[in-house]
């Protein structure tokens, strides 16, 4: 086993990997210039730059800086030891299926074997990254551990590989509908384990007039919307336009059309145009006031409190609330909120947020940023084993 030292503050732990640590985070690193040249079929260009951006060596090694603390070069005792606790099972969602590869990444840091279900009717991305690495890494440690500790399958929800992974998991997690993410934790599964359940949630953009101002965050929630719709929990379910009237929300509507334009000059999938029209076509008769985009890649829709809120794929829907509206009215289920907001709006946003259980409240840019703390839960960090080893 490999020792990595960090210090959080006066605290110290010793981390031990099968691996030394700098040599991963290298091969990771070194995929990138690859996959800068060579993209497969089955990802998108977003999807694929968002991979090369989440393999950056920075990126990946802030895991152990928010678990364990900064390198330690002192060589002072441990206050802790942590080991790699056992194979990790991770469950994934239909709809999400960037997710895989991003698990797959980081908790290759951990040490641990991974075994990753992909969804049994979405797109199997995790396989075709995993495949995708193996084939273009160097002969090294990374890739002596994809090609052995790594098992990546899919199959359908009553198959008895569930039970059996269940079984011999030291750690579960779980992604999903409610439902799915239920079943799972339920089944039989060794006395000690840790479970991660990460069911169906919800997520806003707040912008105010003045965070807004720059454009930047107007191109950000575009972005962030595209990538998913409304698919992922990490997209905003609603904008809220804060402390502005219905004529603002038009008007910001109307930006958003305008940049759509120039920021996707392609014409999307015709299943997503397709959508986008029904969405478009739904929200007016619901009251809301819809626009179409360019090339229908989305319908942009403005409403009020109290009009049923449309569903739909495609759909971004805004409203002009106030703040306390927007606080009162977030939803049961609510996981991040991005943000695009001055920093006179409110100095104690962020504890009235926490306290209406909000999990996350990034810049608007970062709301499908995927990390070792999802959901408020240290999954990454329970997924070690550790030793007190206090004098």
């Amino acid at each position: 086993m490999f020792e990595h030292r960090f210090a959080a503050g006066a605290r110290r732990t010793t981390v031990l990997l099968p691996f030394p640590l700098e040599s991963v985070l290298s091969d990771w690193s070194s995929l990138r210039s690859r996959m800068a040249r060579d993209k497969p079929a089955a990802f998108t260009r977003d999807e694929w730059a968002y991979l090369i951006g989440f393999l950056d060596p920075g990126s990946l090694r802030s895991a152990f800086s928010m678990s364990f603390g900064e390198p330690d070069p002192s060589g002072a005792p441990a206050d802790a030891v942590a080991v790699p606790g056992g194979t990790i099972a991770v469950w994934l969602p239909n709809n999400v299926s960037l997710l895989g590869a991003l698990s797959l990444v980081l908790l290759t840091l951990t040490g641990n074997a991974i075994r990753i279900k992909s969804g049994s009717r979405g797109d199997d991305l995790t396989r075709a990254f995993l495949d995708y690495a193996v084939a273009h890494l160097a002969a090294g440690p990374l890739r002596d551990l994809l090609e052995t500790r790594v098992d990546a399958q899919t199959f359908a929800r009553d198959d008895a590989r569930n039970a059996e992974w269940a079984a011999e998991a030291r750690t579960r997690i779980a992604f999903g509908s409610d439902e799915a993410v239920a079943a799972i934790d339920a089944l039989p599964h060794p006395p000690g384990s840790a479970s991660f359940s990460f069911g169906h949630r919800e997520s806003e953009a707040w912008i105010d007039l003045a965070g807004s101002g720059d454009d930047a965050a107007l191109v950000s929630l575009l972005k962030v919307f595209d990538v998913y719709g409304l698919a992922a929990c990490t997209s905003p379910a609603r904008v809220i336009l804060l402390d502005a009237s219905r004529e603002d929300a038009l008007a910001l509507r109307d930006r958003l059309v305008e940049r759509w334009a120039s920021l996707f000059p392609r014409a999307p999938e015709m299943a997503i145009a397709s959508a986008a029209v029904l969405d478009h076509q739904w929200a007016g008769a619901q009251g809301w006031d819809s626009r179409l985009t360019a090339r229908h890649g989305a319908a942009l829709a403005v409403g009020a409190p109290g009009i049923p809120m449309p569903e739909g794929r495609r759909l971004l829907r805004i409203l002009s609330l106030s703040l306390e509206e927007a606080l009162s009215s977030l939803p049961r289920n609510i996981q991040t909120v991005g943000q695009a907001i001055s920093p006179s709006f409110s100095k104690d946003l962020p504890r009235r947020l926490a306290a209406e259980g909000v999990k996350r409240f990034v810049p608007i840019r970062d709301m499908h940023q995927f990390g070792p703390v999802w959901d408020g839960q240290s999954f990454w960090q329970s997924t070690f084993d550790r030793m007190e080893a206090a004098g």
